[in-house]
């Protein structure tokens, strides 16, 4: 909010320096960017409804204003990139961005910021198109409170919401998207956050990010997603506040967390995925105060990964909370609720008198071949589980709960 504020400010600072306002409507003969090419740096451009059937691409080089009243369209034909941004202090507001072109082979978007910073994109539309705003190299800009529809059916042939490459101090804000192929996509981005959003059936993940470090994501909900959340080869990362719920499917994950280190995951809802967080090669990370609840796996975590903290979570509901793929564990999985615990609590401290292993010994032969899982809830699978509890030889040694609490732990849950 931050970011908001500051870059509203300077805006309406340079504005005061040049009060021109031009108000035109869409109509035939109309050429916006005509009007743009006239208009001085710092002026104001009011688009008063109508329909824009643009001819090539419109470009904007000089800090400007573009408001629209009354969803002013702006037709890309399925052709052309609709709108570049190649200037510092600009504001795009109430725009109906329709029909962007589409490629195979180019990043063609509704809106592409190149090279600029201290922007302000709110309030506006984008239907049907490919990339809904692509930030390159983009500095200071705030992306907020946006509509994206797309209608993506495959990843091939879609691209993503908000797209931001090599860029800093993003900050977007409470915007929809819906049919994309991520909802969000970050690459090479640094100390930007992304707060409020709904990503929800996109192709594949509603929020990707690479290489991407400091960054924080705060209050979003990803739902019904092809994959769910993919967070790979970052640090620093601070998700807080988040659901990731019903993401569903073979390669479907809450957050796929690969080769990431010194980061934190707390204070969200997993609820309804095939597995709520898959680790790889994933290195100090805290993942604290979360609600695992109704997944298919609740956390699945490679022996590739070392010095974890998974303390103070609620697993409730799952069909199994922890799985692994080796004997060996450098992890902290003390201090968690567990719905499945059968434990004791003689010195009423509320918390177990006896350790308790979340592996199941099921859980690593279904790891080793998942067509046992057809044998999930039989008679003999029973008989293994508390065999091995009891005398346990197959799960890791050291992947075991030495105080887990006898009752769910209240903290407070994200606001949604």
């Amino acid at each position: 909010m931050k970011y908001l504020i500051l870059i509203t400010c300077c805006l309406l600072a340079f504005h005061s320096l040049s009060a021109k306002v031009t108000t035109i409507k869409g109509e035939n003969g109309i050429s916006l960017q005509q009007v743009i090419n006239d208009a001085a740096a710092g002026d104001s451009i009011i688009l008063e409804g109508g329909r824009f059937q643009i001819a090539s691409t419109i470009t904007i080089s000089k800090p400007l204003f573009l408001i629209g009243k009354n969803s002013p369209v702006i037709d890309g034909g399925n052709k052309y990139e609709i709108m570049v941004i190649s200037s510092d202090f600009v504001i795009i507001q109430g725009l109906h961005f329709l029909n962007s072109g589409k490629s195979g082979y180019e990043d063609i978007a509704a809106l592409r910021i190149l090279n600029s910073g201290n922007i302000l994109i709110r309030d506006n539309y984008f239907e049907n198109c490919f990339f809904g705003i692509y930030g390159q190299h983009a500095h200071n800009t705030t992306i907020a409170n946006n509509r994206f529809k797309a209608n993506g059916f495959d990843e091939i042939s879609s691209a993503n919401g908000i797209h931001c490459w090599k860029s800093d101090h993003m900050l977007i804000l409470n915007n929809r998207i819906s049919g994309h192929r991520d909802g969000i996509y970050f690459e090479f981005v640094t100390e930007s956050t992304i707060r409020g959003n709904i990503s929800t059936n996109n192709v594949r993940y509603g929020l990707h990010f690479m290489f991407s470090h400091n960054n924080w994501y705060l209050g979003n909900s990803f739902t019904d997603n092809g994959a769910g959340v993919a967070v790979m080869y970052s640090k620093g990362v601070h998700m807080h506040n988040n659901l990731f719920a019903r993401n569903w499917g073979n390669a479907a994950y809450g957050i796929l967390m690969k080769d990431i280190s010194d980061s934190r995951v707390e204070n969200n809802i997993f609820s309804q995925n095939t597995a709520s967080i898959y680790m790889e090669g994933s290195n100090r990370i805290t993942i604290r105060h979360n609600q695992f609840k109704n997944n298919g796996w609740a956390v699945k975590i490679q022996a590739s990964c070392t010095d974890n903290i998974i303390n103070e979570n609620n697993f409730s509901g799952n069909t199994f909370d922890i799985a692994t793929n080796g004997s060996l564990q450098l992890n902290n999985f003390t201090g968690n609720y567990w719905d499945k615990y059968e434990g004791y609590d003689l010195d009423r401290d509320g918390k177990g008198d006896i350790p308790f292993r979340p592996v199941s010994i099921f859980s690593m032969i279904v790891e080793r071949n998942p067509a046992t899982l057809m044998l999930f809830r039989s008679f003999m699978v029973g008989l293994m589980d508390k065999a091995e509890k009891v005398f346990p030889g197959i799960t890791p040694e050291a992947l075991k709960d030495d105080t887990p609490f006898i009752r769910p732990l209240a903290f407070n849950p994200p606001a949604l």
